[in-house]
């Protein structure tokens, strides 16, 4: 089993019902194992149009036992299952699931960025993240996930906790 670090996000359509489709999605796969799930956030759009809403993030730490690319086949997937559509860069879009972390693999292939190359430098990753793994070291960087945090300036208002018991099952029980 390697362990992985996964963002979802949604800011177009039923914001929950897209991030809980992407969780559950990852729930129903066989050799993927939920080991936690973030709160789910409110965050400010970053890059990108100027126009889109805003964002609901979580982050959601997982054990696998899918190689990397077809971890990332798998959220190309499902982003697809919700109608999601590339087509303005950091434009809208209904569900975005991102791999951050794949165990210790660094990767620069340009299909396959691993750990994200982005990820510490966004403080709408990064609080999710440490809800589910702030001592998890970052592949590339060797700082733990909460002392990437702790280095990012807080902009008032760019991210508020909406909930903790976001998420159900298919069991319908309520992770926590």
């Amino acid at each position: 089993m390697t362990r992985c670090l996964v963002a979802v996000g949604s800011n177009l359509g039923d914001r929950l019902a897209n991030v809980r489709a992407g969780v559950a999605g990852l729930i129903a796969t066989d050799g993927v194992e939920i080991i936690a799930v973030s709160k789910l956030y409110e965050t400010a759009p970053v890059g990108g149009p100027d126009d889109q809403g805003a964002f609901y993030n979580a982050a959601v730490l997982l054990d696998t036992t899918l190689p990397a690319a077809d971890l990332l086949a798998l959220l190309h997937h499902l982003e697809a299952e919700r109608e999601r559509r590339r087509v303005v860069h950091w434009g809208p879009r209904t569900l975005d699931l991102d791999l951050l972390v794949y165990g210790d693999l660094v990767s620069d292939d340009p299909a396959l960025q691993l750990p994200h190359p982005r990820q510490h430098l966004r403080r709408f990753v990064l609080v999710p993240v440490c809800d589910v793994a702030p001592d998890l070291v970052h592949p590339r960087l060797g700082a733990t996930m909460g002392e990437l945090l702790d280095g990012l300036p807080v902009e008032p208002g760019d991210l508020t906790a909406i909930a903790t018991d976001w998420h159900e099952t298919s069991d319908r029980q309520v992770l926590r």
